[in-house]
């Protein structure tokens, strides 16, 4: 039989509580580079020291114009967290005019408190009769990452891309 004075939960204290250990995890975590790289020869393709987990502002990147005709990106985020994260993770949108063209689900999982560490992802380019010109998504086109640690949300990273 089930006790019937089971404590019961609050769920306004329970999303409260989520929200705390998100803005406590975002204090102390911080995006120290990124390095784009062609992910068949390994050379740099674009790179910034800029920390993009800012959620305040919309950033911008300006990437090289021949990105566009690679097989396959490989992506290297280097940050640092003072807050230990179990299941750290990100959700990717490529957006155009403000449509979702792609979607991408990155998981990392147990990060270490007080730690820097390098994630590198592989990302491959879409069909080339999926592909529009550069003058066409030229400032059109951003990439909206929200990092999370589990299901709760540490930041929300905007980038407007322009092509050089």
């Amino acid at each position: 039989m089930e006790n019937p004075e089971k404590e019961m939960t609050d769920p306004v204290a329970e999303l409260t509580q989520e929200i705390d250990k998100g803005m406590k995890i975002l204090e102390g975590f911080q995006i120290n580079w990124m390095i784009v790289r062609d992910a068949d020869t390994g050379s740099i393709i674009w790179q910034d020291n800029k920390d993009f987990s800012c959620p305040d502002i919309e950033h911008e990147a300006r990437v090289p114009v021949k990105i566009l005709d690679l097989r396959a990106i490989s992506r290297e985020i280097n940050f640092s967290t003072v807050e230990a994260m179990e299941n750290f993770r990100l959700d990717q949108k490529v957006k155009f005019k403000g449509r979702i063209m792609e979607e991408w689900f990155f998981e990392m999982g147990w990060v270490s408190p007080n730690s820097t560490n390098t994630w590198q992802s592989t990302i491959e380019a879409a069909p080339e009769s999926q592909m529009m010109p550069a003058k066409v998504l030229n400032g059109n086109v951003t990439i909206e990452t929200s990092f999370y640690n589990g299901d709760v949300l540490i930041t929300k990273s905007i980038v407007r891309l322009y092509y050089v």
